[in-house]
This record gives C-alpha cells, sequence and structure tokens, in this order.
C-alpha cells in the first residue's frame, strides 16, 4: 500500500494550493540567483518532509501496537472507513466537537513562530518553516496518517508519510513560479477529484482487511502490510 501514498500526495497537492500555496509563495527566495532559489526550495520541503516523516513515525508506532495485538484486518478495515468518512462528512460535523480545541494554543505558536521566520532569508529559517508548515493542521495529511497507522511499521510509517510529502512537492515547488496560470476555475476542478482519489484509497484499504485472496489488492495473508509472502510473488 506504500505507492497510495506517493500517489494521494499528488493529488492532494492541488488541495495543498490552497491551503499552503501562499506560504510558498512567501518563502524569502532569492528571487534574482535561479540555483539559489532552487537549494532554497529544496530546503524548505525537506523541512516539510522531516515533519512529515516524524508523525509518521508516532503514527507508525501506534499502528505497530495494533499489529502486535492481532488487529491487522480489523485495522485496515478501520482505517479505509475512516478515510472515507473525513472525505464525506463536511468540516462543520466536526468542527461542532472541538476535536483540535486542546492543541489550539501549539498551533497558535506554530504559527506565531512561522511568521517570524519569513523575515530570515538563511538556510536554517527556510527548513524550519518547512518543519513549522508540515506540522499545521490540514485535512489531507489527516488522510494519509491513516495509511502511516495501517502500516503498523515504524519505519514504514515514516516511509508512507514522507512519500506523501514527496508527492507534494512537484506541485508545491511549481506554485512558486506559475501561479498565474493556476487559475481559480482550474483549481476548482482539481479540487473535485481529490475526494474521489481519496475514497478509492479508503477502498483498498477495506478490501486490503477482507482479506479476499485478490493478489496485490486484497490478500488473504494479512502479514502483507509491512511483508509480502513468497507465495504471491
Amino acid at each position: 500500500m506504500l505507492y497510495s501514498a506517493f500517489f494521494f500526495g499528488l493529488i492532494s497537492s492541488f488541495h495543498c494550493i490552497g491551503m499552503c500555496g501562499p506560504i510558498a509563495m512567501m518563502l524569502p527566495v532569492d528571487r534574482n540567483n535561479p540555483t539559489k532559489k532552487v537549494t532554497q526550495i529544496l530546503t524548505y520541503h525537506i523541512g516539510r518532509l522531516t515533519a512529515y516523516g516524524t508523525i509518521g513515525l508516532v503514527f507508525g508506532l501506534v499502528g505497530k501496537g495494533l499489529f502486535m495485538a492481532g488487529f491487522q484486518q480489523k485495522l485496515s478495515i478501520f482505517i479505509g472507513v475512516g478515510m472515507i468518512a473525513v472525505i464525506l462528512i463536511p468540516e462543520k460535523t466536526f468542527a461542532k466537537y472541538n476535536f483540535s480545541k486542546p492543541v489550539f494554543v501549539v498551533i497558535s505558536k506554530i504559527k506565531s513562530t512561522l511568521g517570524s521566520q519569513f523575515r530570515n532569508k538563511s538556510y536554517k529559517s527556510l527548513f524550519t518553516i518547512g518543519l513549522l508548515n508540515g506540522f499545521l493542521p490540514c485535512g489531507m495529511v489527516y488522510v494519509a496518517l491513516f495509511g502511516a497507522i495501517a502500516m503498523q511499521n515504524a519505519g514504514f510509517g515514516v516511509f508512507y508519510m514522507v512519500l506523501f510529502g514527496l508527492g507534494t512537492i512537484p506541485m508545491m515547488s511549481s506554485v512558486i513560479y506559475i501561479n498565474s496560470y493556476l487559475t481559480i476555475p482550474i483549481r476548482n476542478k482539481i479540487q473535485k477529484v481529490i475526494p474521489y482519489v481519496a475514497v478509492i484509497i479508503g477502498v483498498l484499504f477495506i478490501l486490503r482487511g477482507l482479506g479476499l485472496g485478490i493478489p496485490y489488492v486484497s490478500p488473504s495473508n494479512m502479514s502483507l502490510f509491512v511483508q509480502e509472502n513468497p507465495q504471491c510473488h
């Protein structure tokens, strides 16, 4: 299921344009030195990947605990249903329960620190901007985290989230250069595709959990989450 991370990151990056695009466009990069500009943008992305890898590690450990408890198949089905629910249930419904209220203070500090970094053009600041950007709340990241949990392994959880982050790099980089070409109608059309992709990935996780004996899609041996069964090659 690792392949789904990069693909989902690639598609959801169009959502990122609206949420994190302004941050990317405000990066304190050298506009007059193309080579330096590229390395500065890469530094920003390395910071984001570091953040994604860190939370992937945490949620990968959660998945590992559930894997050791023998909940592999049920977990995969739950993850799939969760992915689909996050997409289908209106955001207003989640907002009513204030799930993120306990971390509002932390988020506020992250945003404050993030703002201060834009005044500095050093590589350290660019890395910090990317790092803090990666920790900001994002619906697409939440969906990806379900996948990290399903990996049921800390290392694969990190890898899943890093792949997700790599998938967002092309669009998040190009937005700095081609922002004027990404009109609102184009963005709206792309935004409409994202929920379908998330639902498809959710269905794949559900099929994985059902163990229907379909090679690569729904193998009967659920240990295939992190280790492929030689008989299936």
